[in-house]
């Protein structure tokens, strides 16, 4: 799911750009230095990796992709092809979660579904286009047939705009997945700052569910306060994948919940696999693949993880924040050729 943000730039918490490649240290562990490498289940990291190895170009990695599609032993795989990273760039590891959202829907308006999903019209590739408010009060999407369902919910709505892609689960108890397919050209505000900036809260305090409750109680202001964002995000309809599957990350193929992670395409090859140890409530160790990016997942020890699909899976990823560690898993040329001659 090509997200624009994560929950962090939701709140207005994003990090800053990526350092350039020259201000990364690297050092090549051991599989035994990788805190409960022997108990995570290796087999199921080598399925998800085979998901998205056919797209990654070079002839180490198709010859690696060749062989993951032989072998059955996922640790063994792992551990005679790759060598572990560890990449630091000076900043403290940072972990958060993401997910899919799950909107109540109908094909049709009336009754509680009066919240259009639009798809892009075509005049708004002519960016900047208008503002949020403008989009929503003005009419000029109206009778159009520009609408791909009506959802219940305005604050979900809004915030399925933050996620980037999600699902509606309609009346008839079919279900349709959306996509991101452009924006109005408007630079995101961040309405948790803004909450922060009007006294309401403080920086701590905030997160999607305070927001999402603050409007519900505020309707008026609550409509206002969602206007200080002029970016709206269009759908589309994502039919090629089945609703059972994960939504697609950034390597355009379905991502796996607890198994898929978002990190900075600049420093980690996406498609590698990478090690995970989070720490703090609910500590984790796993082999994960990076499958995914976010506009506020920016440096060598950030990461977001994919935690599934609905309101329960929302819940576990607004409180995920921990810190931790993080080694990228390198085809073991390409691992050794990262060190200064020095320590070859």
């Amino acid at each position: 799911m090509r997200r624009l943000l994560s929950l962090l730039g939701l709140i207005g918490l994003t990090m800053g750009s990526s350092p350039a490649s020259s201000e990364i240290s690297y050092q090549v562990l051991s599989f035994d230095q990788l805190d409960g490498w022997d108990k995570d289940d290796h087999d199921a990291a080598l399925r998800v990796f085979r998901n998205t190895c056919i797209d990654m170009y070079g002839p180490d990695w198709n010859a690696l992709c060749a062989l993951a599609h032989d072998m059955d032993d996922g640790r063994a795989f792992f551990e005679l092809m790759f060598r572990p990273v560890l990449m630091e760039d000076g900043q403290e590891m940072l972990f958060t979660g993401y997910f899919e959202p799950e909107l109540e829907g109908s094909r049709y308006p009336g009754g509680r579904f009066r919240w259009p999903v639009y798809r892009m019209p075509g005049e708004a590739q002519n960016r900047p286009w208008l503002s949020r408010r403008e989009i929503l009060t003005s009419g000029v999407m109206d009778g159009r047939g520009l609408e791909i369902a009506w959802v219940d919910d305005p604050v979900e709505l809004f915030f399925l705009q933050i996620q980037g892609s999600g699902r509606i689960r309609l009346d008839d108890g079919s279900v349709v997945r959306v996509g991101y397919a452009g924006k109005n050209g408007h630079e995101y505000r961040s309405v948790g700052q803004e909450l922060v900036r009007r006294g309401v809260y403080q920086s701590h305090q905030v997160s999607a569910q305070v927001i999402k409750n603050w409007v519900r109680r505020n309707p008026v202001d609550g409509q206002e306060l969602l206007f200080h964002n002029p970016s709206y995000v269009f759908f589309r309809e994502v039919s090629e994948v089945p609703a059972e599957l994960g939504p697609l990350g950034a390597m355009n193929r379905s991502i796996t919940p607890m198994r898929s992670v978002a990190v900075d395409p600049d420093i980690v090859r996406l498609g590698s696999p990478v090690w995970i140890e989070k720490d703090g409530k609910g500590p984790m160790r796993r082999l994960m693949i990076a499958q995914d990016t976010g506009s506020a997942i920016k440096g060598a020890q950030r990461a977001d993880i994919f935690v599934g699909t609905g309101d329960e899976a929302g819940r576990r990823a607004g409180r995920l924040r921990d810190p931790g560690r993080m080694a990228v898993l390198m085809p073991i040329q390409r691992a050794y050729a990262l060190l200064p001659e020095s320590v070859q």
